[in-house]
């Protein structure tokens, strides 16, 4: 059995350069100790923003600069707790982050406060008087847009205060996730495996071989189930809090106040959920009948989703042939975009091991004022190479953003988020079938297409449903427990795939596996960001240049629009169905390509 490398035991070029960030521990404690004598830069101007608009100017300066020197000192701790959350050393710099960041949140929450209380019309004058202050316009429209739902100051400042417990459920979760949870190795036929979170969906949900494919889940299960109560609770306790502070915001409900910041409406929210899963389900039963049929089972399991339809044909590919190839496919977004990304596979901004402790899944993490991080688990394989694509698509999105757009004004709704990655994966994978004649590696794309499609259309947004449905429960009082997460999953999954796939207790804890939860309503939104990049990928084929250019110019606009703004600009129309449906018709188109091709 293969054993699975310590942090310590990684070699270094599969590492992460955090000396990018700080050249040492000491120096980040250093920081971490200036940033809260730094909060005086700020602070010295409470009860002073209705003196005039160089006063405002100077305060929002002040606090830039201070949310751009927590931004890094916290995304240096975020970074050693992923690459190894079991460290205890890890979780203690992690910790002693959050604490200092919930601090100074709660002496900075007078800003908000304090702008919202100066008369109607005076943060317009300001702009007017100061051209200083119009490159924090927007954002002064977002703070006041929330007038409605502010607090008192001092119950701002509390709530501030306490950051670290609010933010306890996504701590509790991570931490059990990296630290606490282990599952049990399988052997199958004499063939031993280690299960991990890692290795169970990097590789073994793929496992060409049915056996080891369900021993593998029955485990990864099994693991999970030993937490359910304990990830219960923690799901239960984010759920209420953001009920909670919906009632007393004011807002109708938890789901209202979650898509403000996101600037969406629940009409836009509903309609992706609505006629997406409506959709896309028959396309999708479809191609569960043709896996069910093409992989001779007699009965198609929830761990069968991921299972390869061709596993002879599965191009092993290592890290630096992946490099190229995602360089060629994006060579069409131009050479700045591409020395981007060539950096990022250079120059050490991608940790590929795989390690003990390890985050599972893949993100990237871009730090106002450094350069991005990505986390991936190199499994070998060319669906990796997808993935990697996907990660930098987000690095490549805020690079550019960062370049064009100070702080205030980097980083747009999470709603968008989603598109500059997914379109990556379109562009590398377009780009591979383009260059190939072989029928074999035609289907073997659009089988990640399939994949990629599932991954947003299908598992992300059966995500966002489940929210939606318990959070409607808890607004009505439900109590939310393992049980209720777990019979409201099968419900839903059993909805979607309408028996062609079959929904056991193991597939209704598929709830514990993702972290989103804890971050508001973020599952849906990649969907949302699948259905703008698919619309440009199409533009960007038949159009060429013109289209590419639209996109550079929504990538540099970073936070200056709102979603459905940056979307429009891009040439899509998120306000009605169309675009969606579009995109569901894309994935109908191929199925039936690969049905022929079977």
């Amino acid at each position: 059995m293969a054993k699975r490398l310590t942090r310590a035991e990684v070699p270094v070029e599969q590492t992460w350069r955090l000396t990018d960030l700080f050249a040492t521990q000491e120096e980040w404690e250093r920081e971490l100790e200036a940033i809260g004598e730094a909060v005086q830069t700020v602070t010295q101007y409470k009860g002073r923003l209705g003196e005039g608009a160089g006063v405002l100017l100077a305060c929002l300066t002040a606090h830039e600069e201070l949310r751009g020197r927590m931004v890094r000192a916290g995304t240096y701790a975020s970074l050693r707790f992923s690459e190894d959350g079991s460290n205890p050393e890890n979780q203690a710099a992690m910790a002693r982050a959050q604490a200092l960041l919930a601090q100074v949140g709660a002496a900075l929450a007078f800003l908000e406060s304090e702008i919202l209380a100066l008369p109607e019309g005076t943060v317009a004058r300001y702009l007017g008087e100061e051209p200083g202050l119009a490159p924090f316009g927007r954002w002064l429209e977002l703070v006041l847009d929330r007038r409605p739902h502010a607090l008192h100051p001092e119950t701002e400042a509390a709530l501030a205060a306490l950051g670290e417990v609010t933010g306890a459920p996504y701590l509790v979760y991570n931490r059990a996730k990296a630290g606490d949870m282990s599952f049990e190795p399988i052997t199958v036929d004499g063939r031993t495996e280690p299960v991990s979170f890692s290795t169970y969906e990097e590789r073994l949900e793929r496992d060409p071989d049915a056996a080891v494919r369900r021993t593998a889940f029955r485990s990864f299960s099994a693991g999970l189930r030993r937490y359910q109560n304990t990830f219960g609770a923690t799901f239960a306790t984010e759920v209420k809090k953001n009920v909670v502070l919906a009632r007393l915001r004011g807002y109708e409900s938890a789901t209202h106040m979650l898509l403000h910041p996101q600037e969406v409406t629940v009409d836009v929210y509903n309609n992706i959920l609505d006629v997406i899963q409506a959709e896309v389900a028959p396309h999708m039963r479809r191609y569960a009948r043709l896996r069910k049929r093409v992989l001779g089972l007699d009965k198609l399991l929830y761990c069968d989703i991921e299972a390869p339809l061709d596993p002879g044909y599965n191009p092993p590919v290592t890290f630096a042939e992946a490099s190229q190839i995602i360089l060629d496919g994006l060579a069409v977004l131009g050479p700045e975009y591409l020395e981007i990304v060539r950096n990022a596979l250079t120059d050490r901004w991608v940790d590929w091991a795989d390690n003990v402790g390890k985050s599972t899944g893949a993100f990237c993490s871009s730090p106002y004022g450094a350069h991005p991080f990505i986390l991936i688990s190199w499994a070998g394989t060319m669906r990796n190479v997808l993935v990697l694509a996907h990660e930098l698509g987000h690095a490549g999105h805020f690079t550019l953003a960062q370049r064009n757009q100070r702080l205030t004004n980097a980083r747009p709704s999470t709603f968008f988020v989603e598109a500059p990655s997914t379109m990556n994966e379109l562009l590398v994978g377009q780009h591979i079938m383009a260059g190939t004649s072989d029928p074999r590696m035609r289907r073997w794309v659009i089988m990640q297409f399939l994949s990629t499609y599932h991954h947003n259309f299908v598992r992300h947004l059966l995500e966002g449903e489940l929210q939606r449905r318990i959070y409607a429960l808890a607004e009505q009082g439900t109590p939310i427990t393992a049980a209720t997460l777990s019979e409201t999953k099968g419900e839903i999954l059993n909805e979607f795939w309408a028996g062609e796939v079959e929904i056991d207790d193991d597939a209704k804890l598929t709830w514990m596996r993702q972290p989103h939860y804890y971050m508001g309503l973020y599952p849906y939104t990649y969907a949302a960001g699948l259905t703008v990049s698919t619309a440009v990928a199409q533009a960007i084929r038949s159009e060429g240049q013109p289209a590419v250019d639209r996109w550079l110019r929504v990538l540099k606009a970073g936070g200056t629009m709102g979603p459905l703004q940056l979307a429009e600009a891009a040439g899509v129309n998120l306000a009605t169905p169309e675009a969606v449906r579009k995109a569901v018709a894309y994935v109908g188109s191929l199925v039936d390509e690969l049905e022929q091709s079977f």
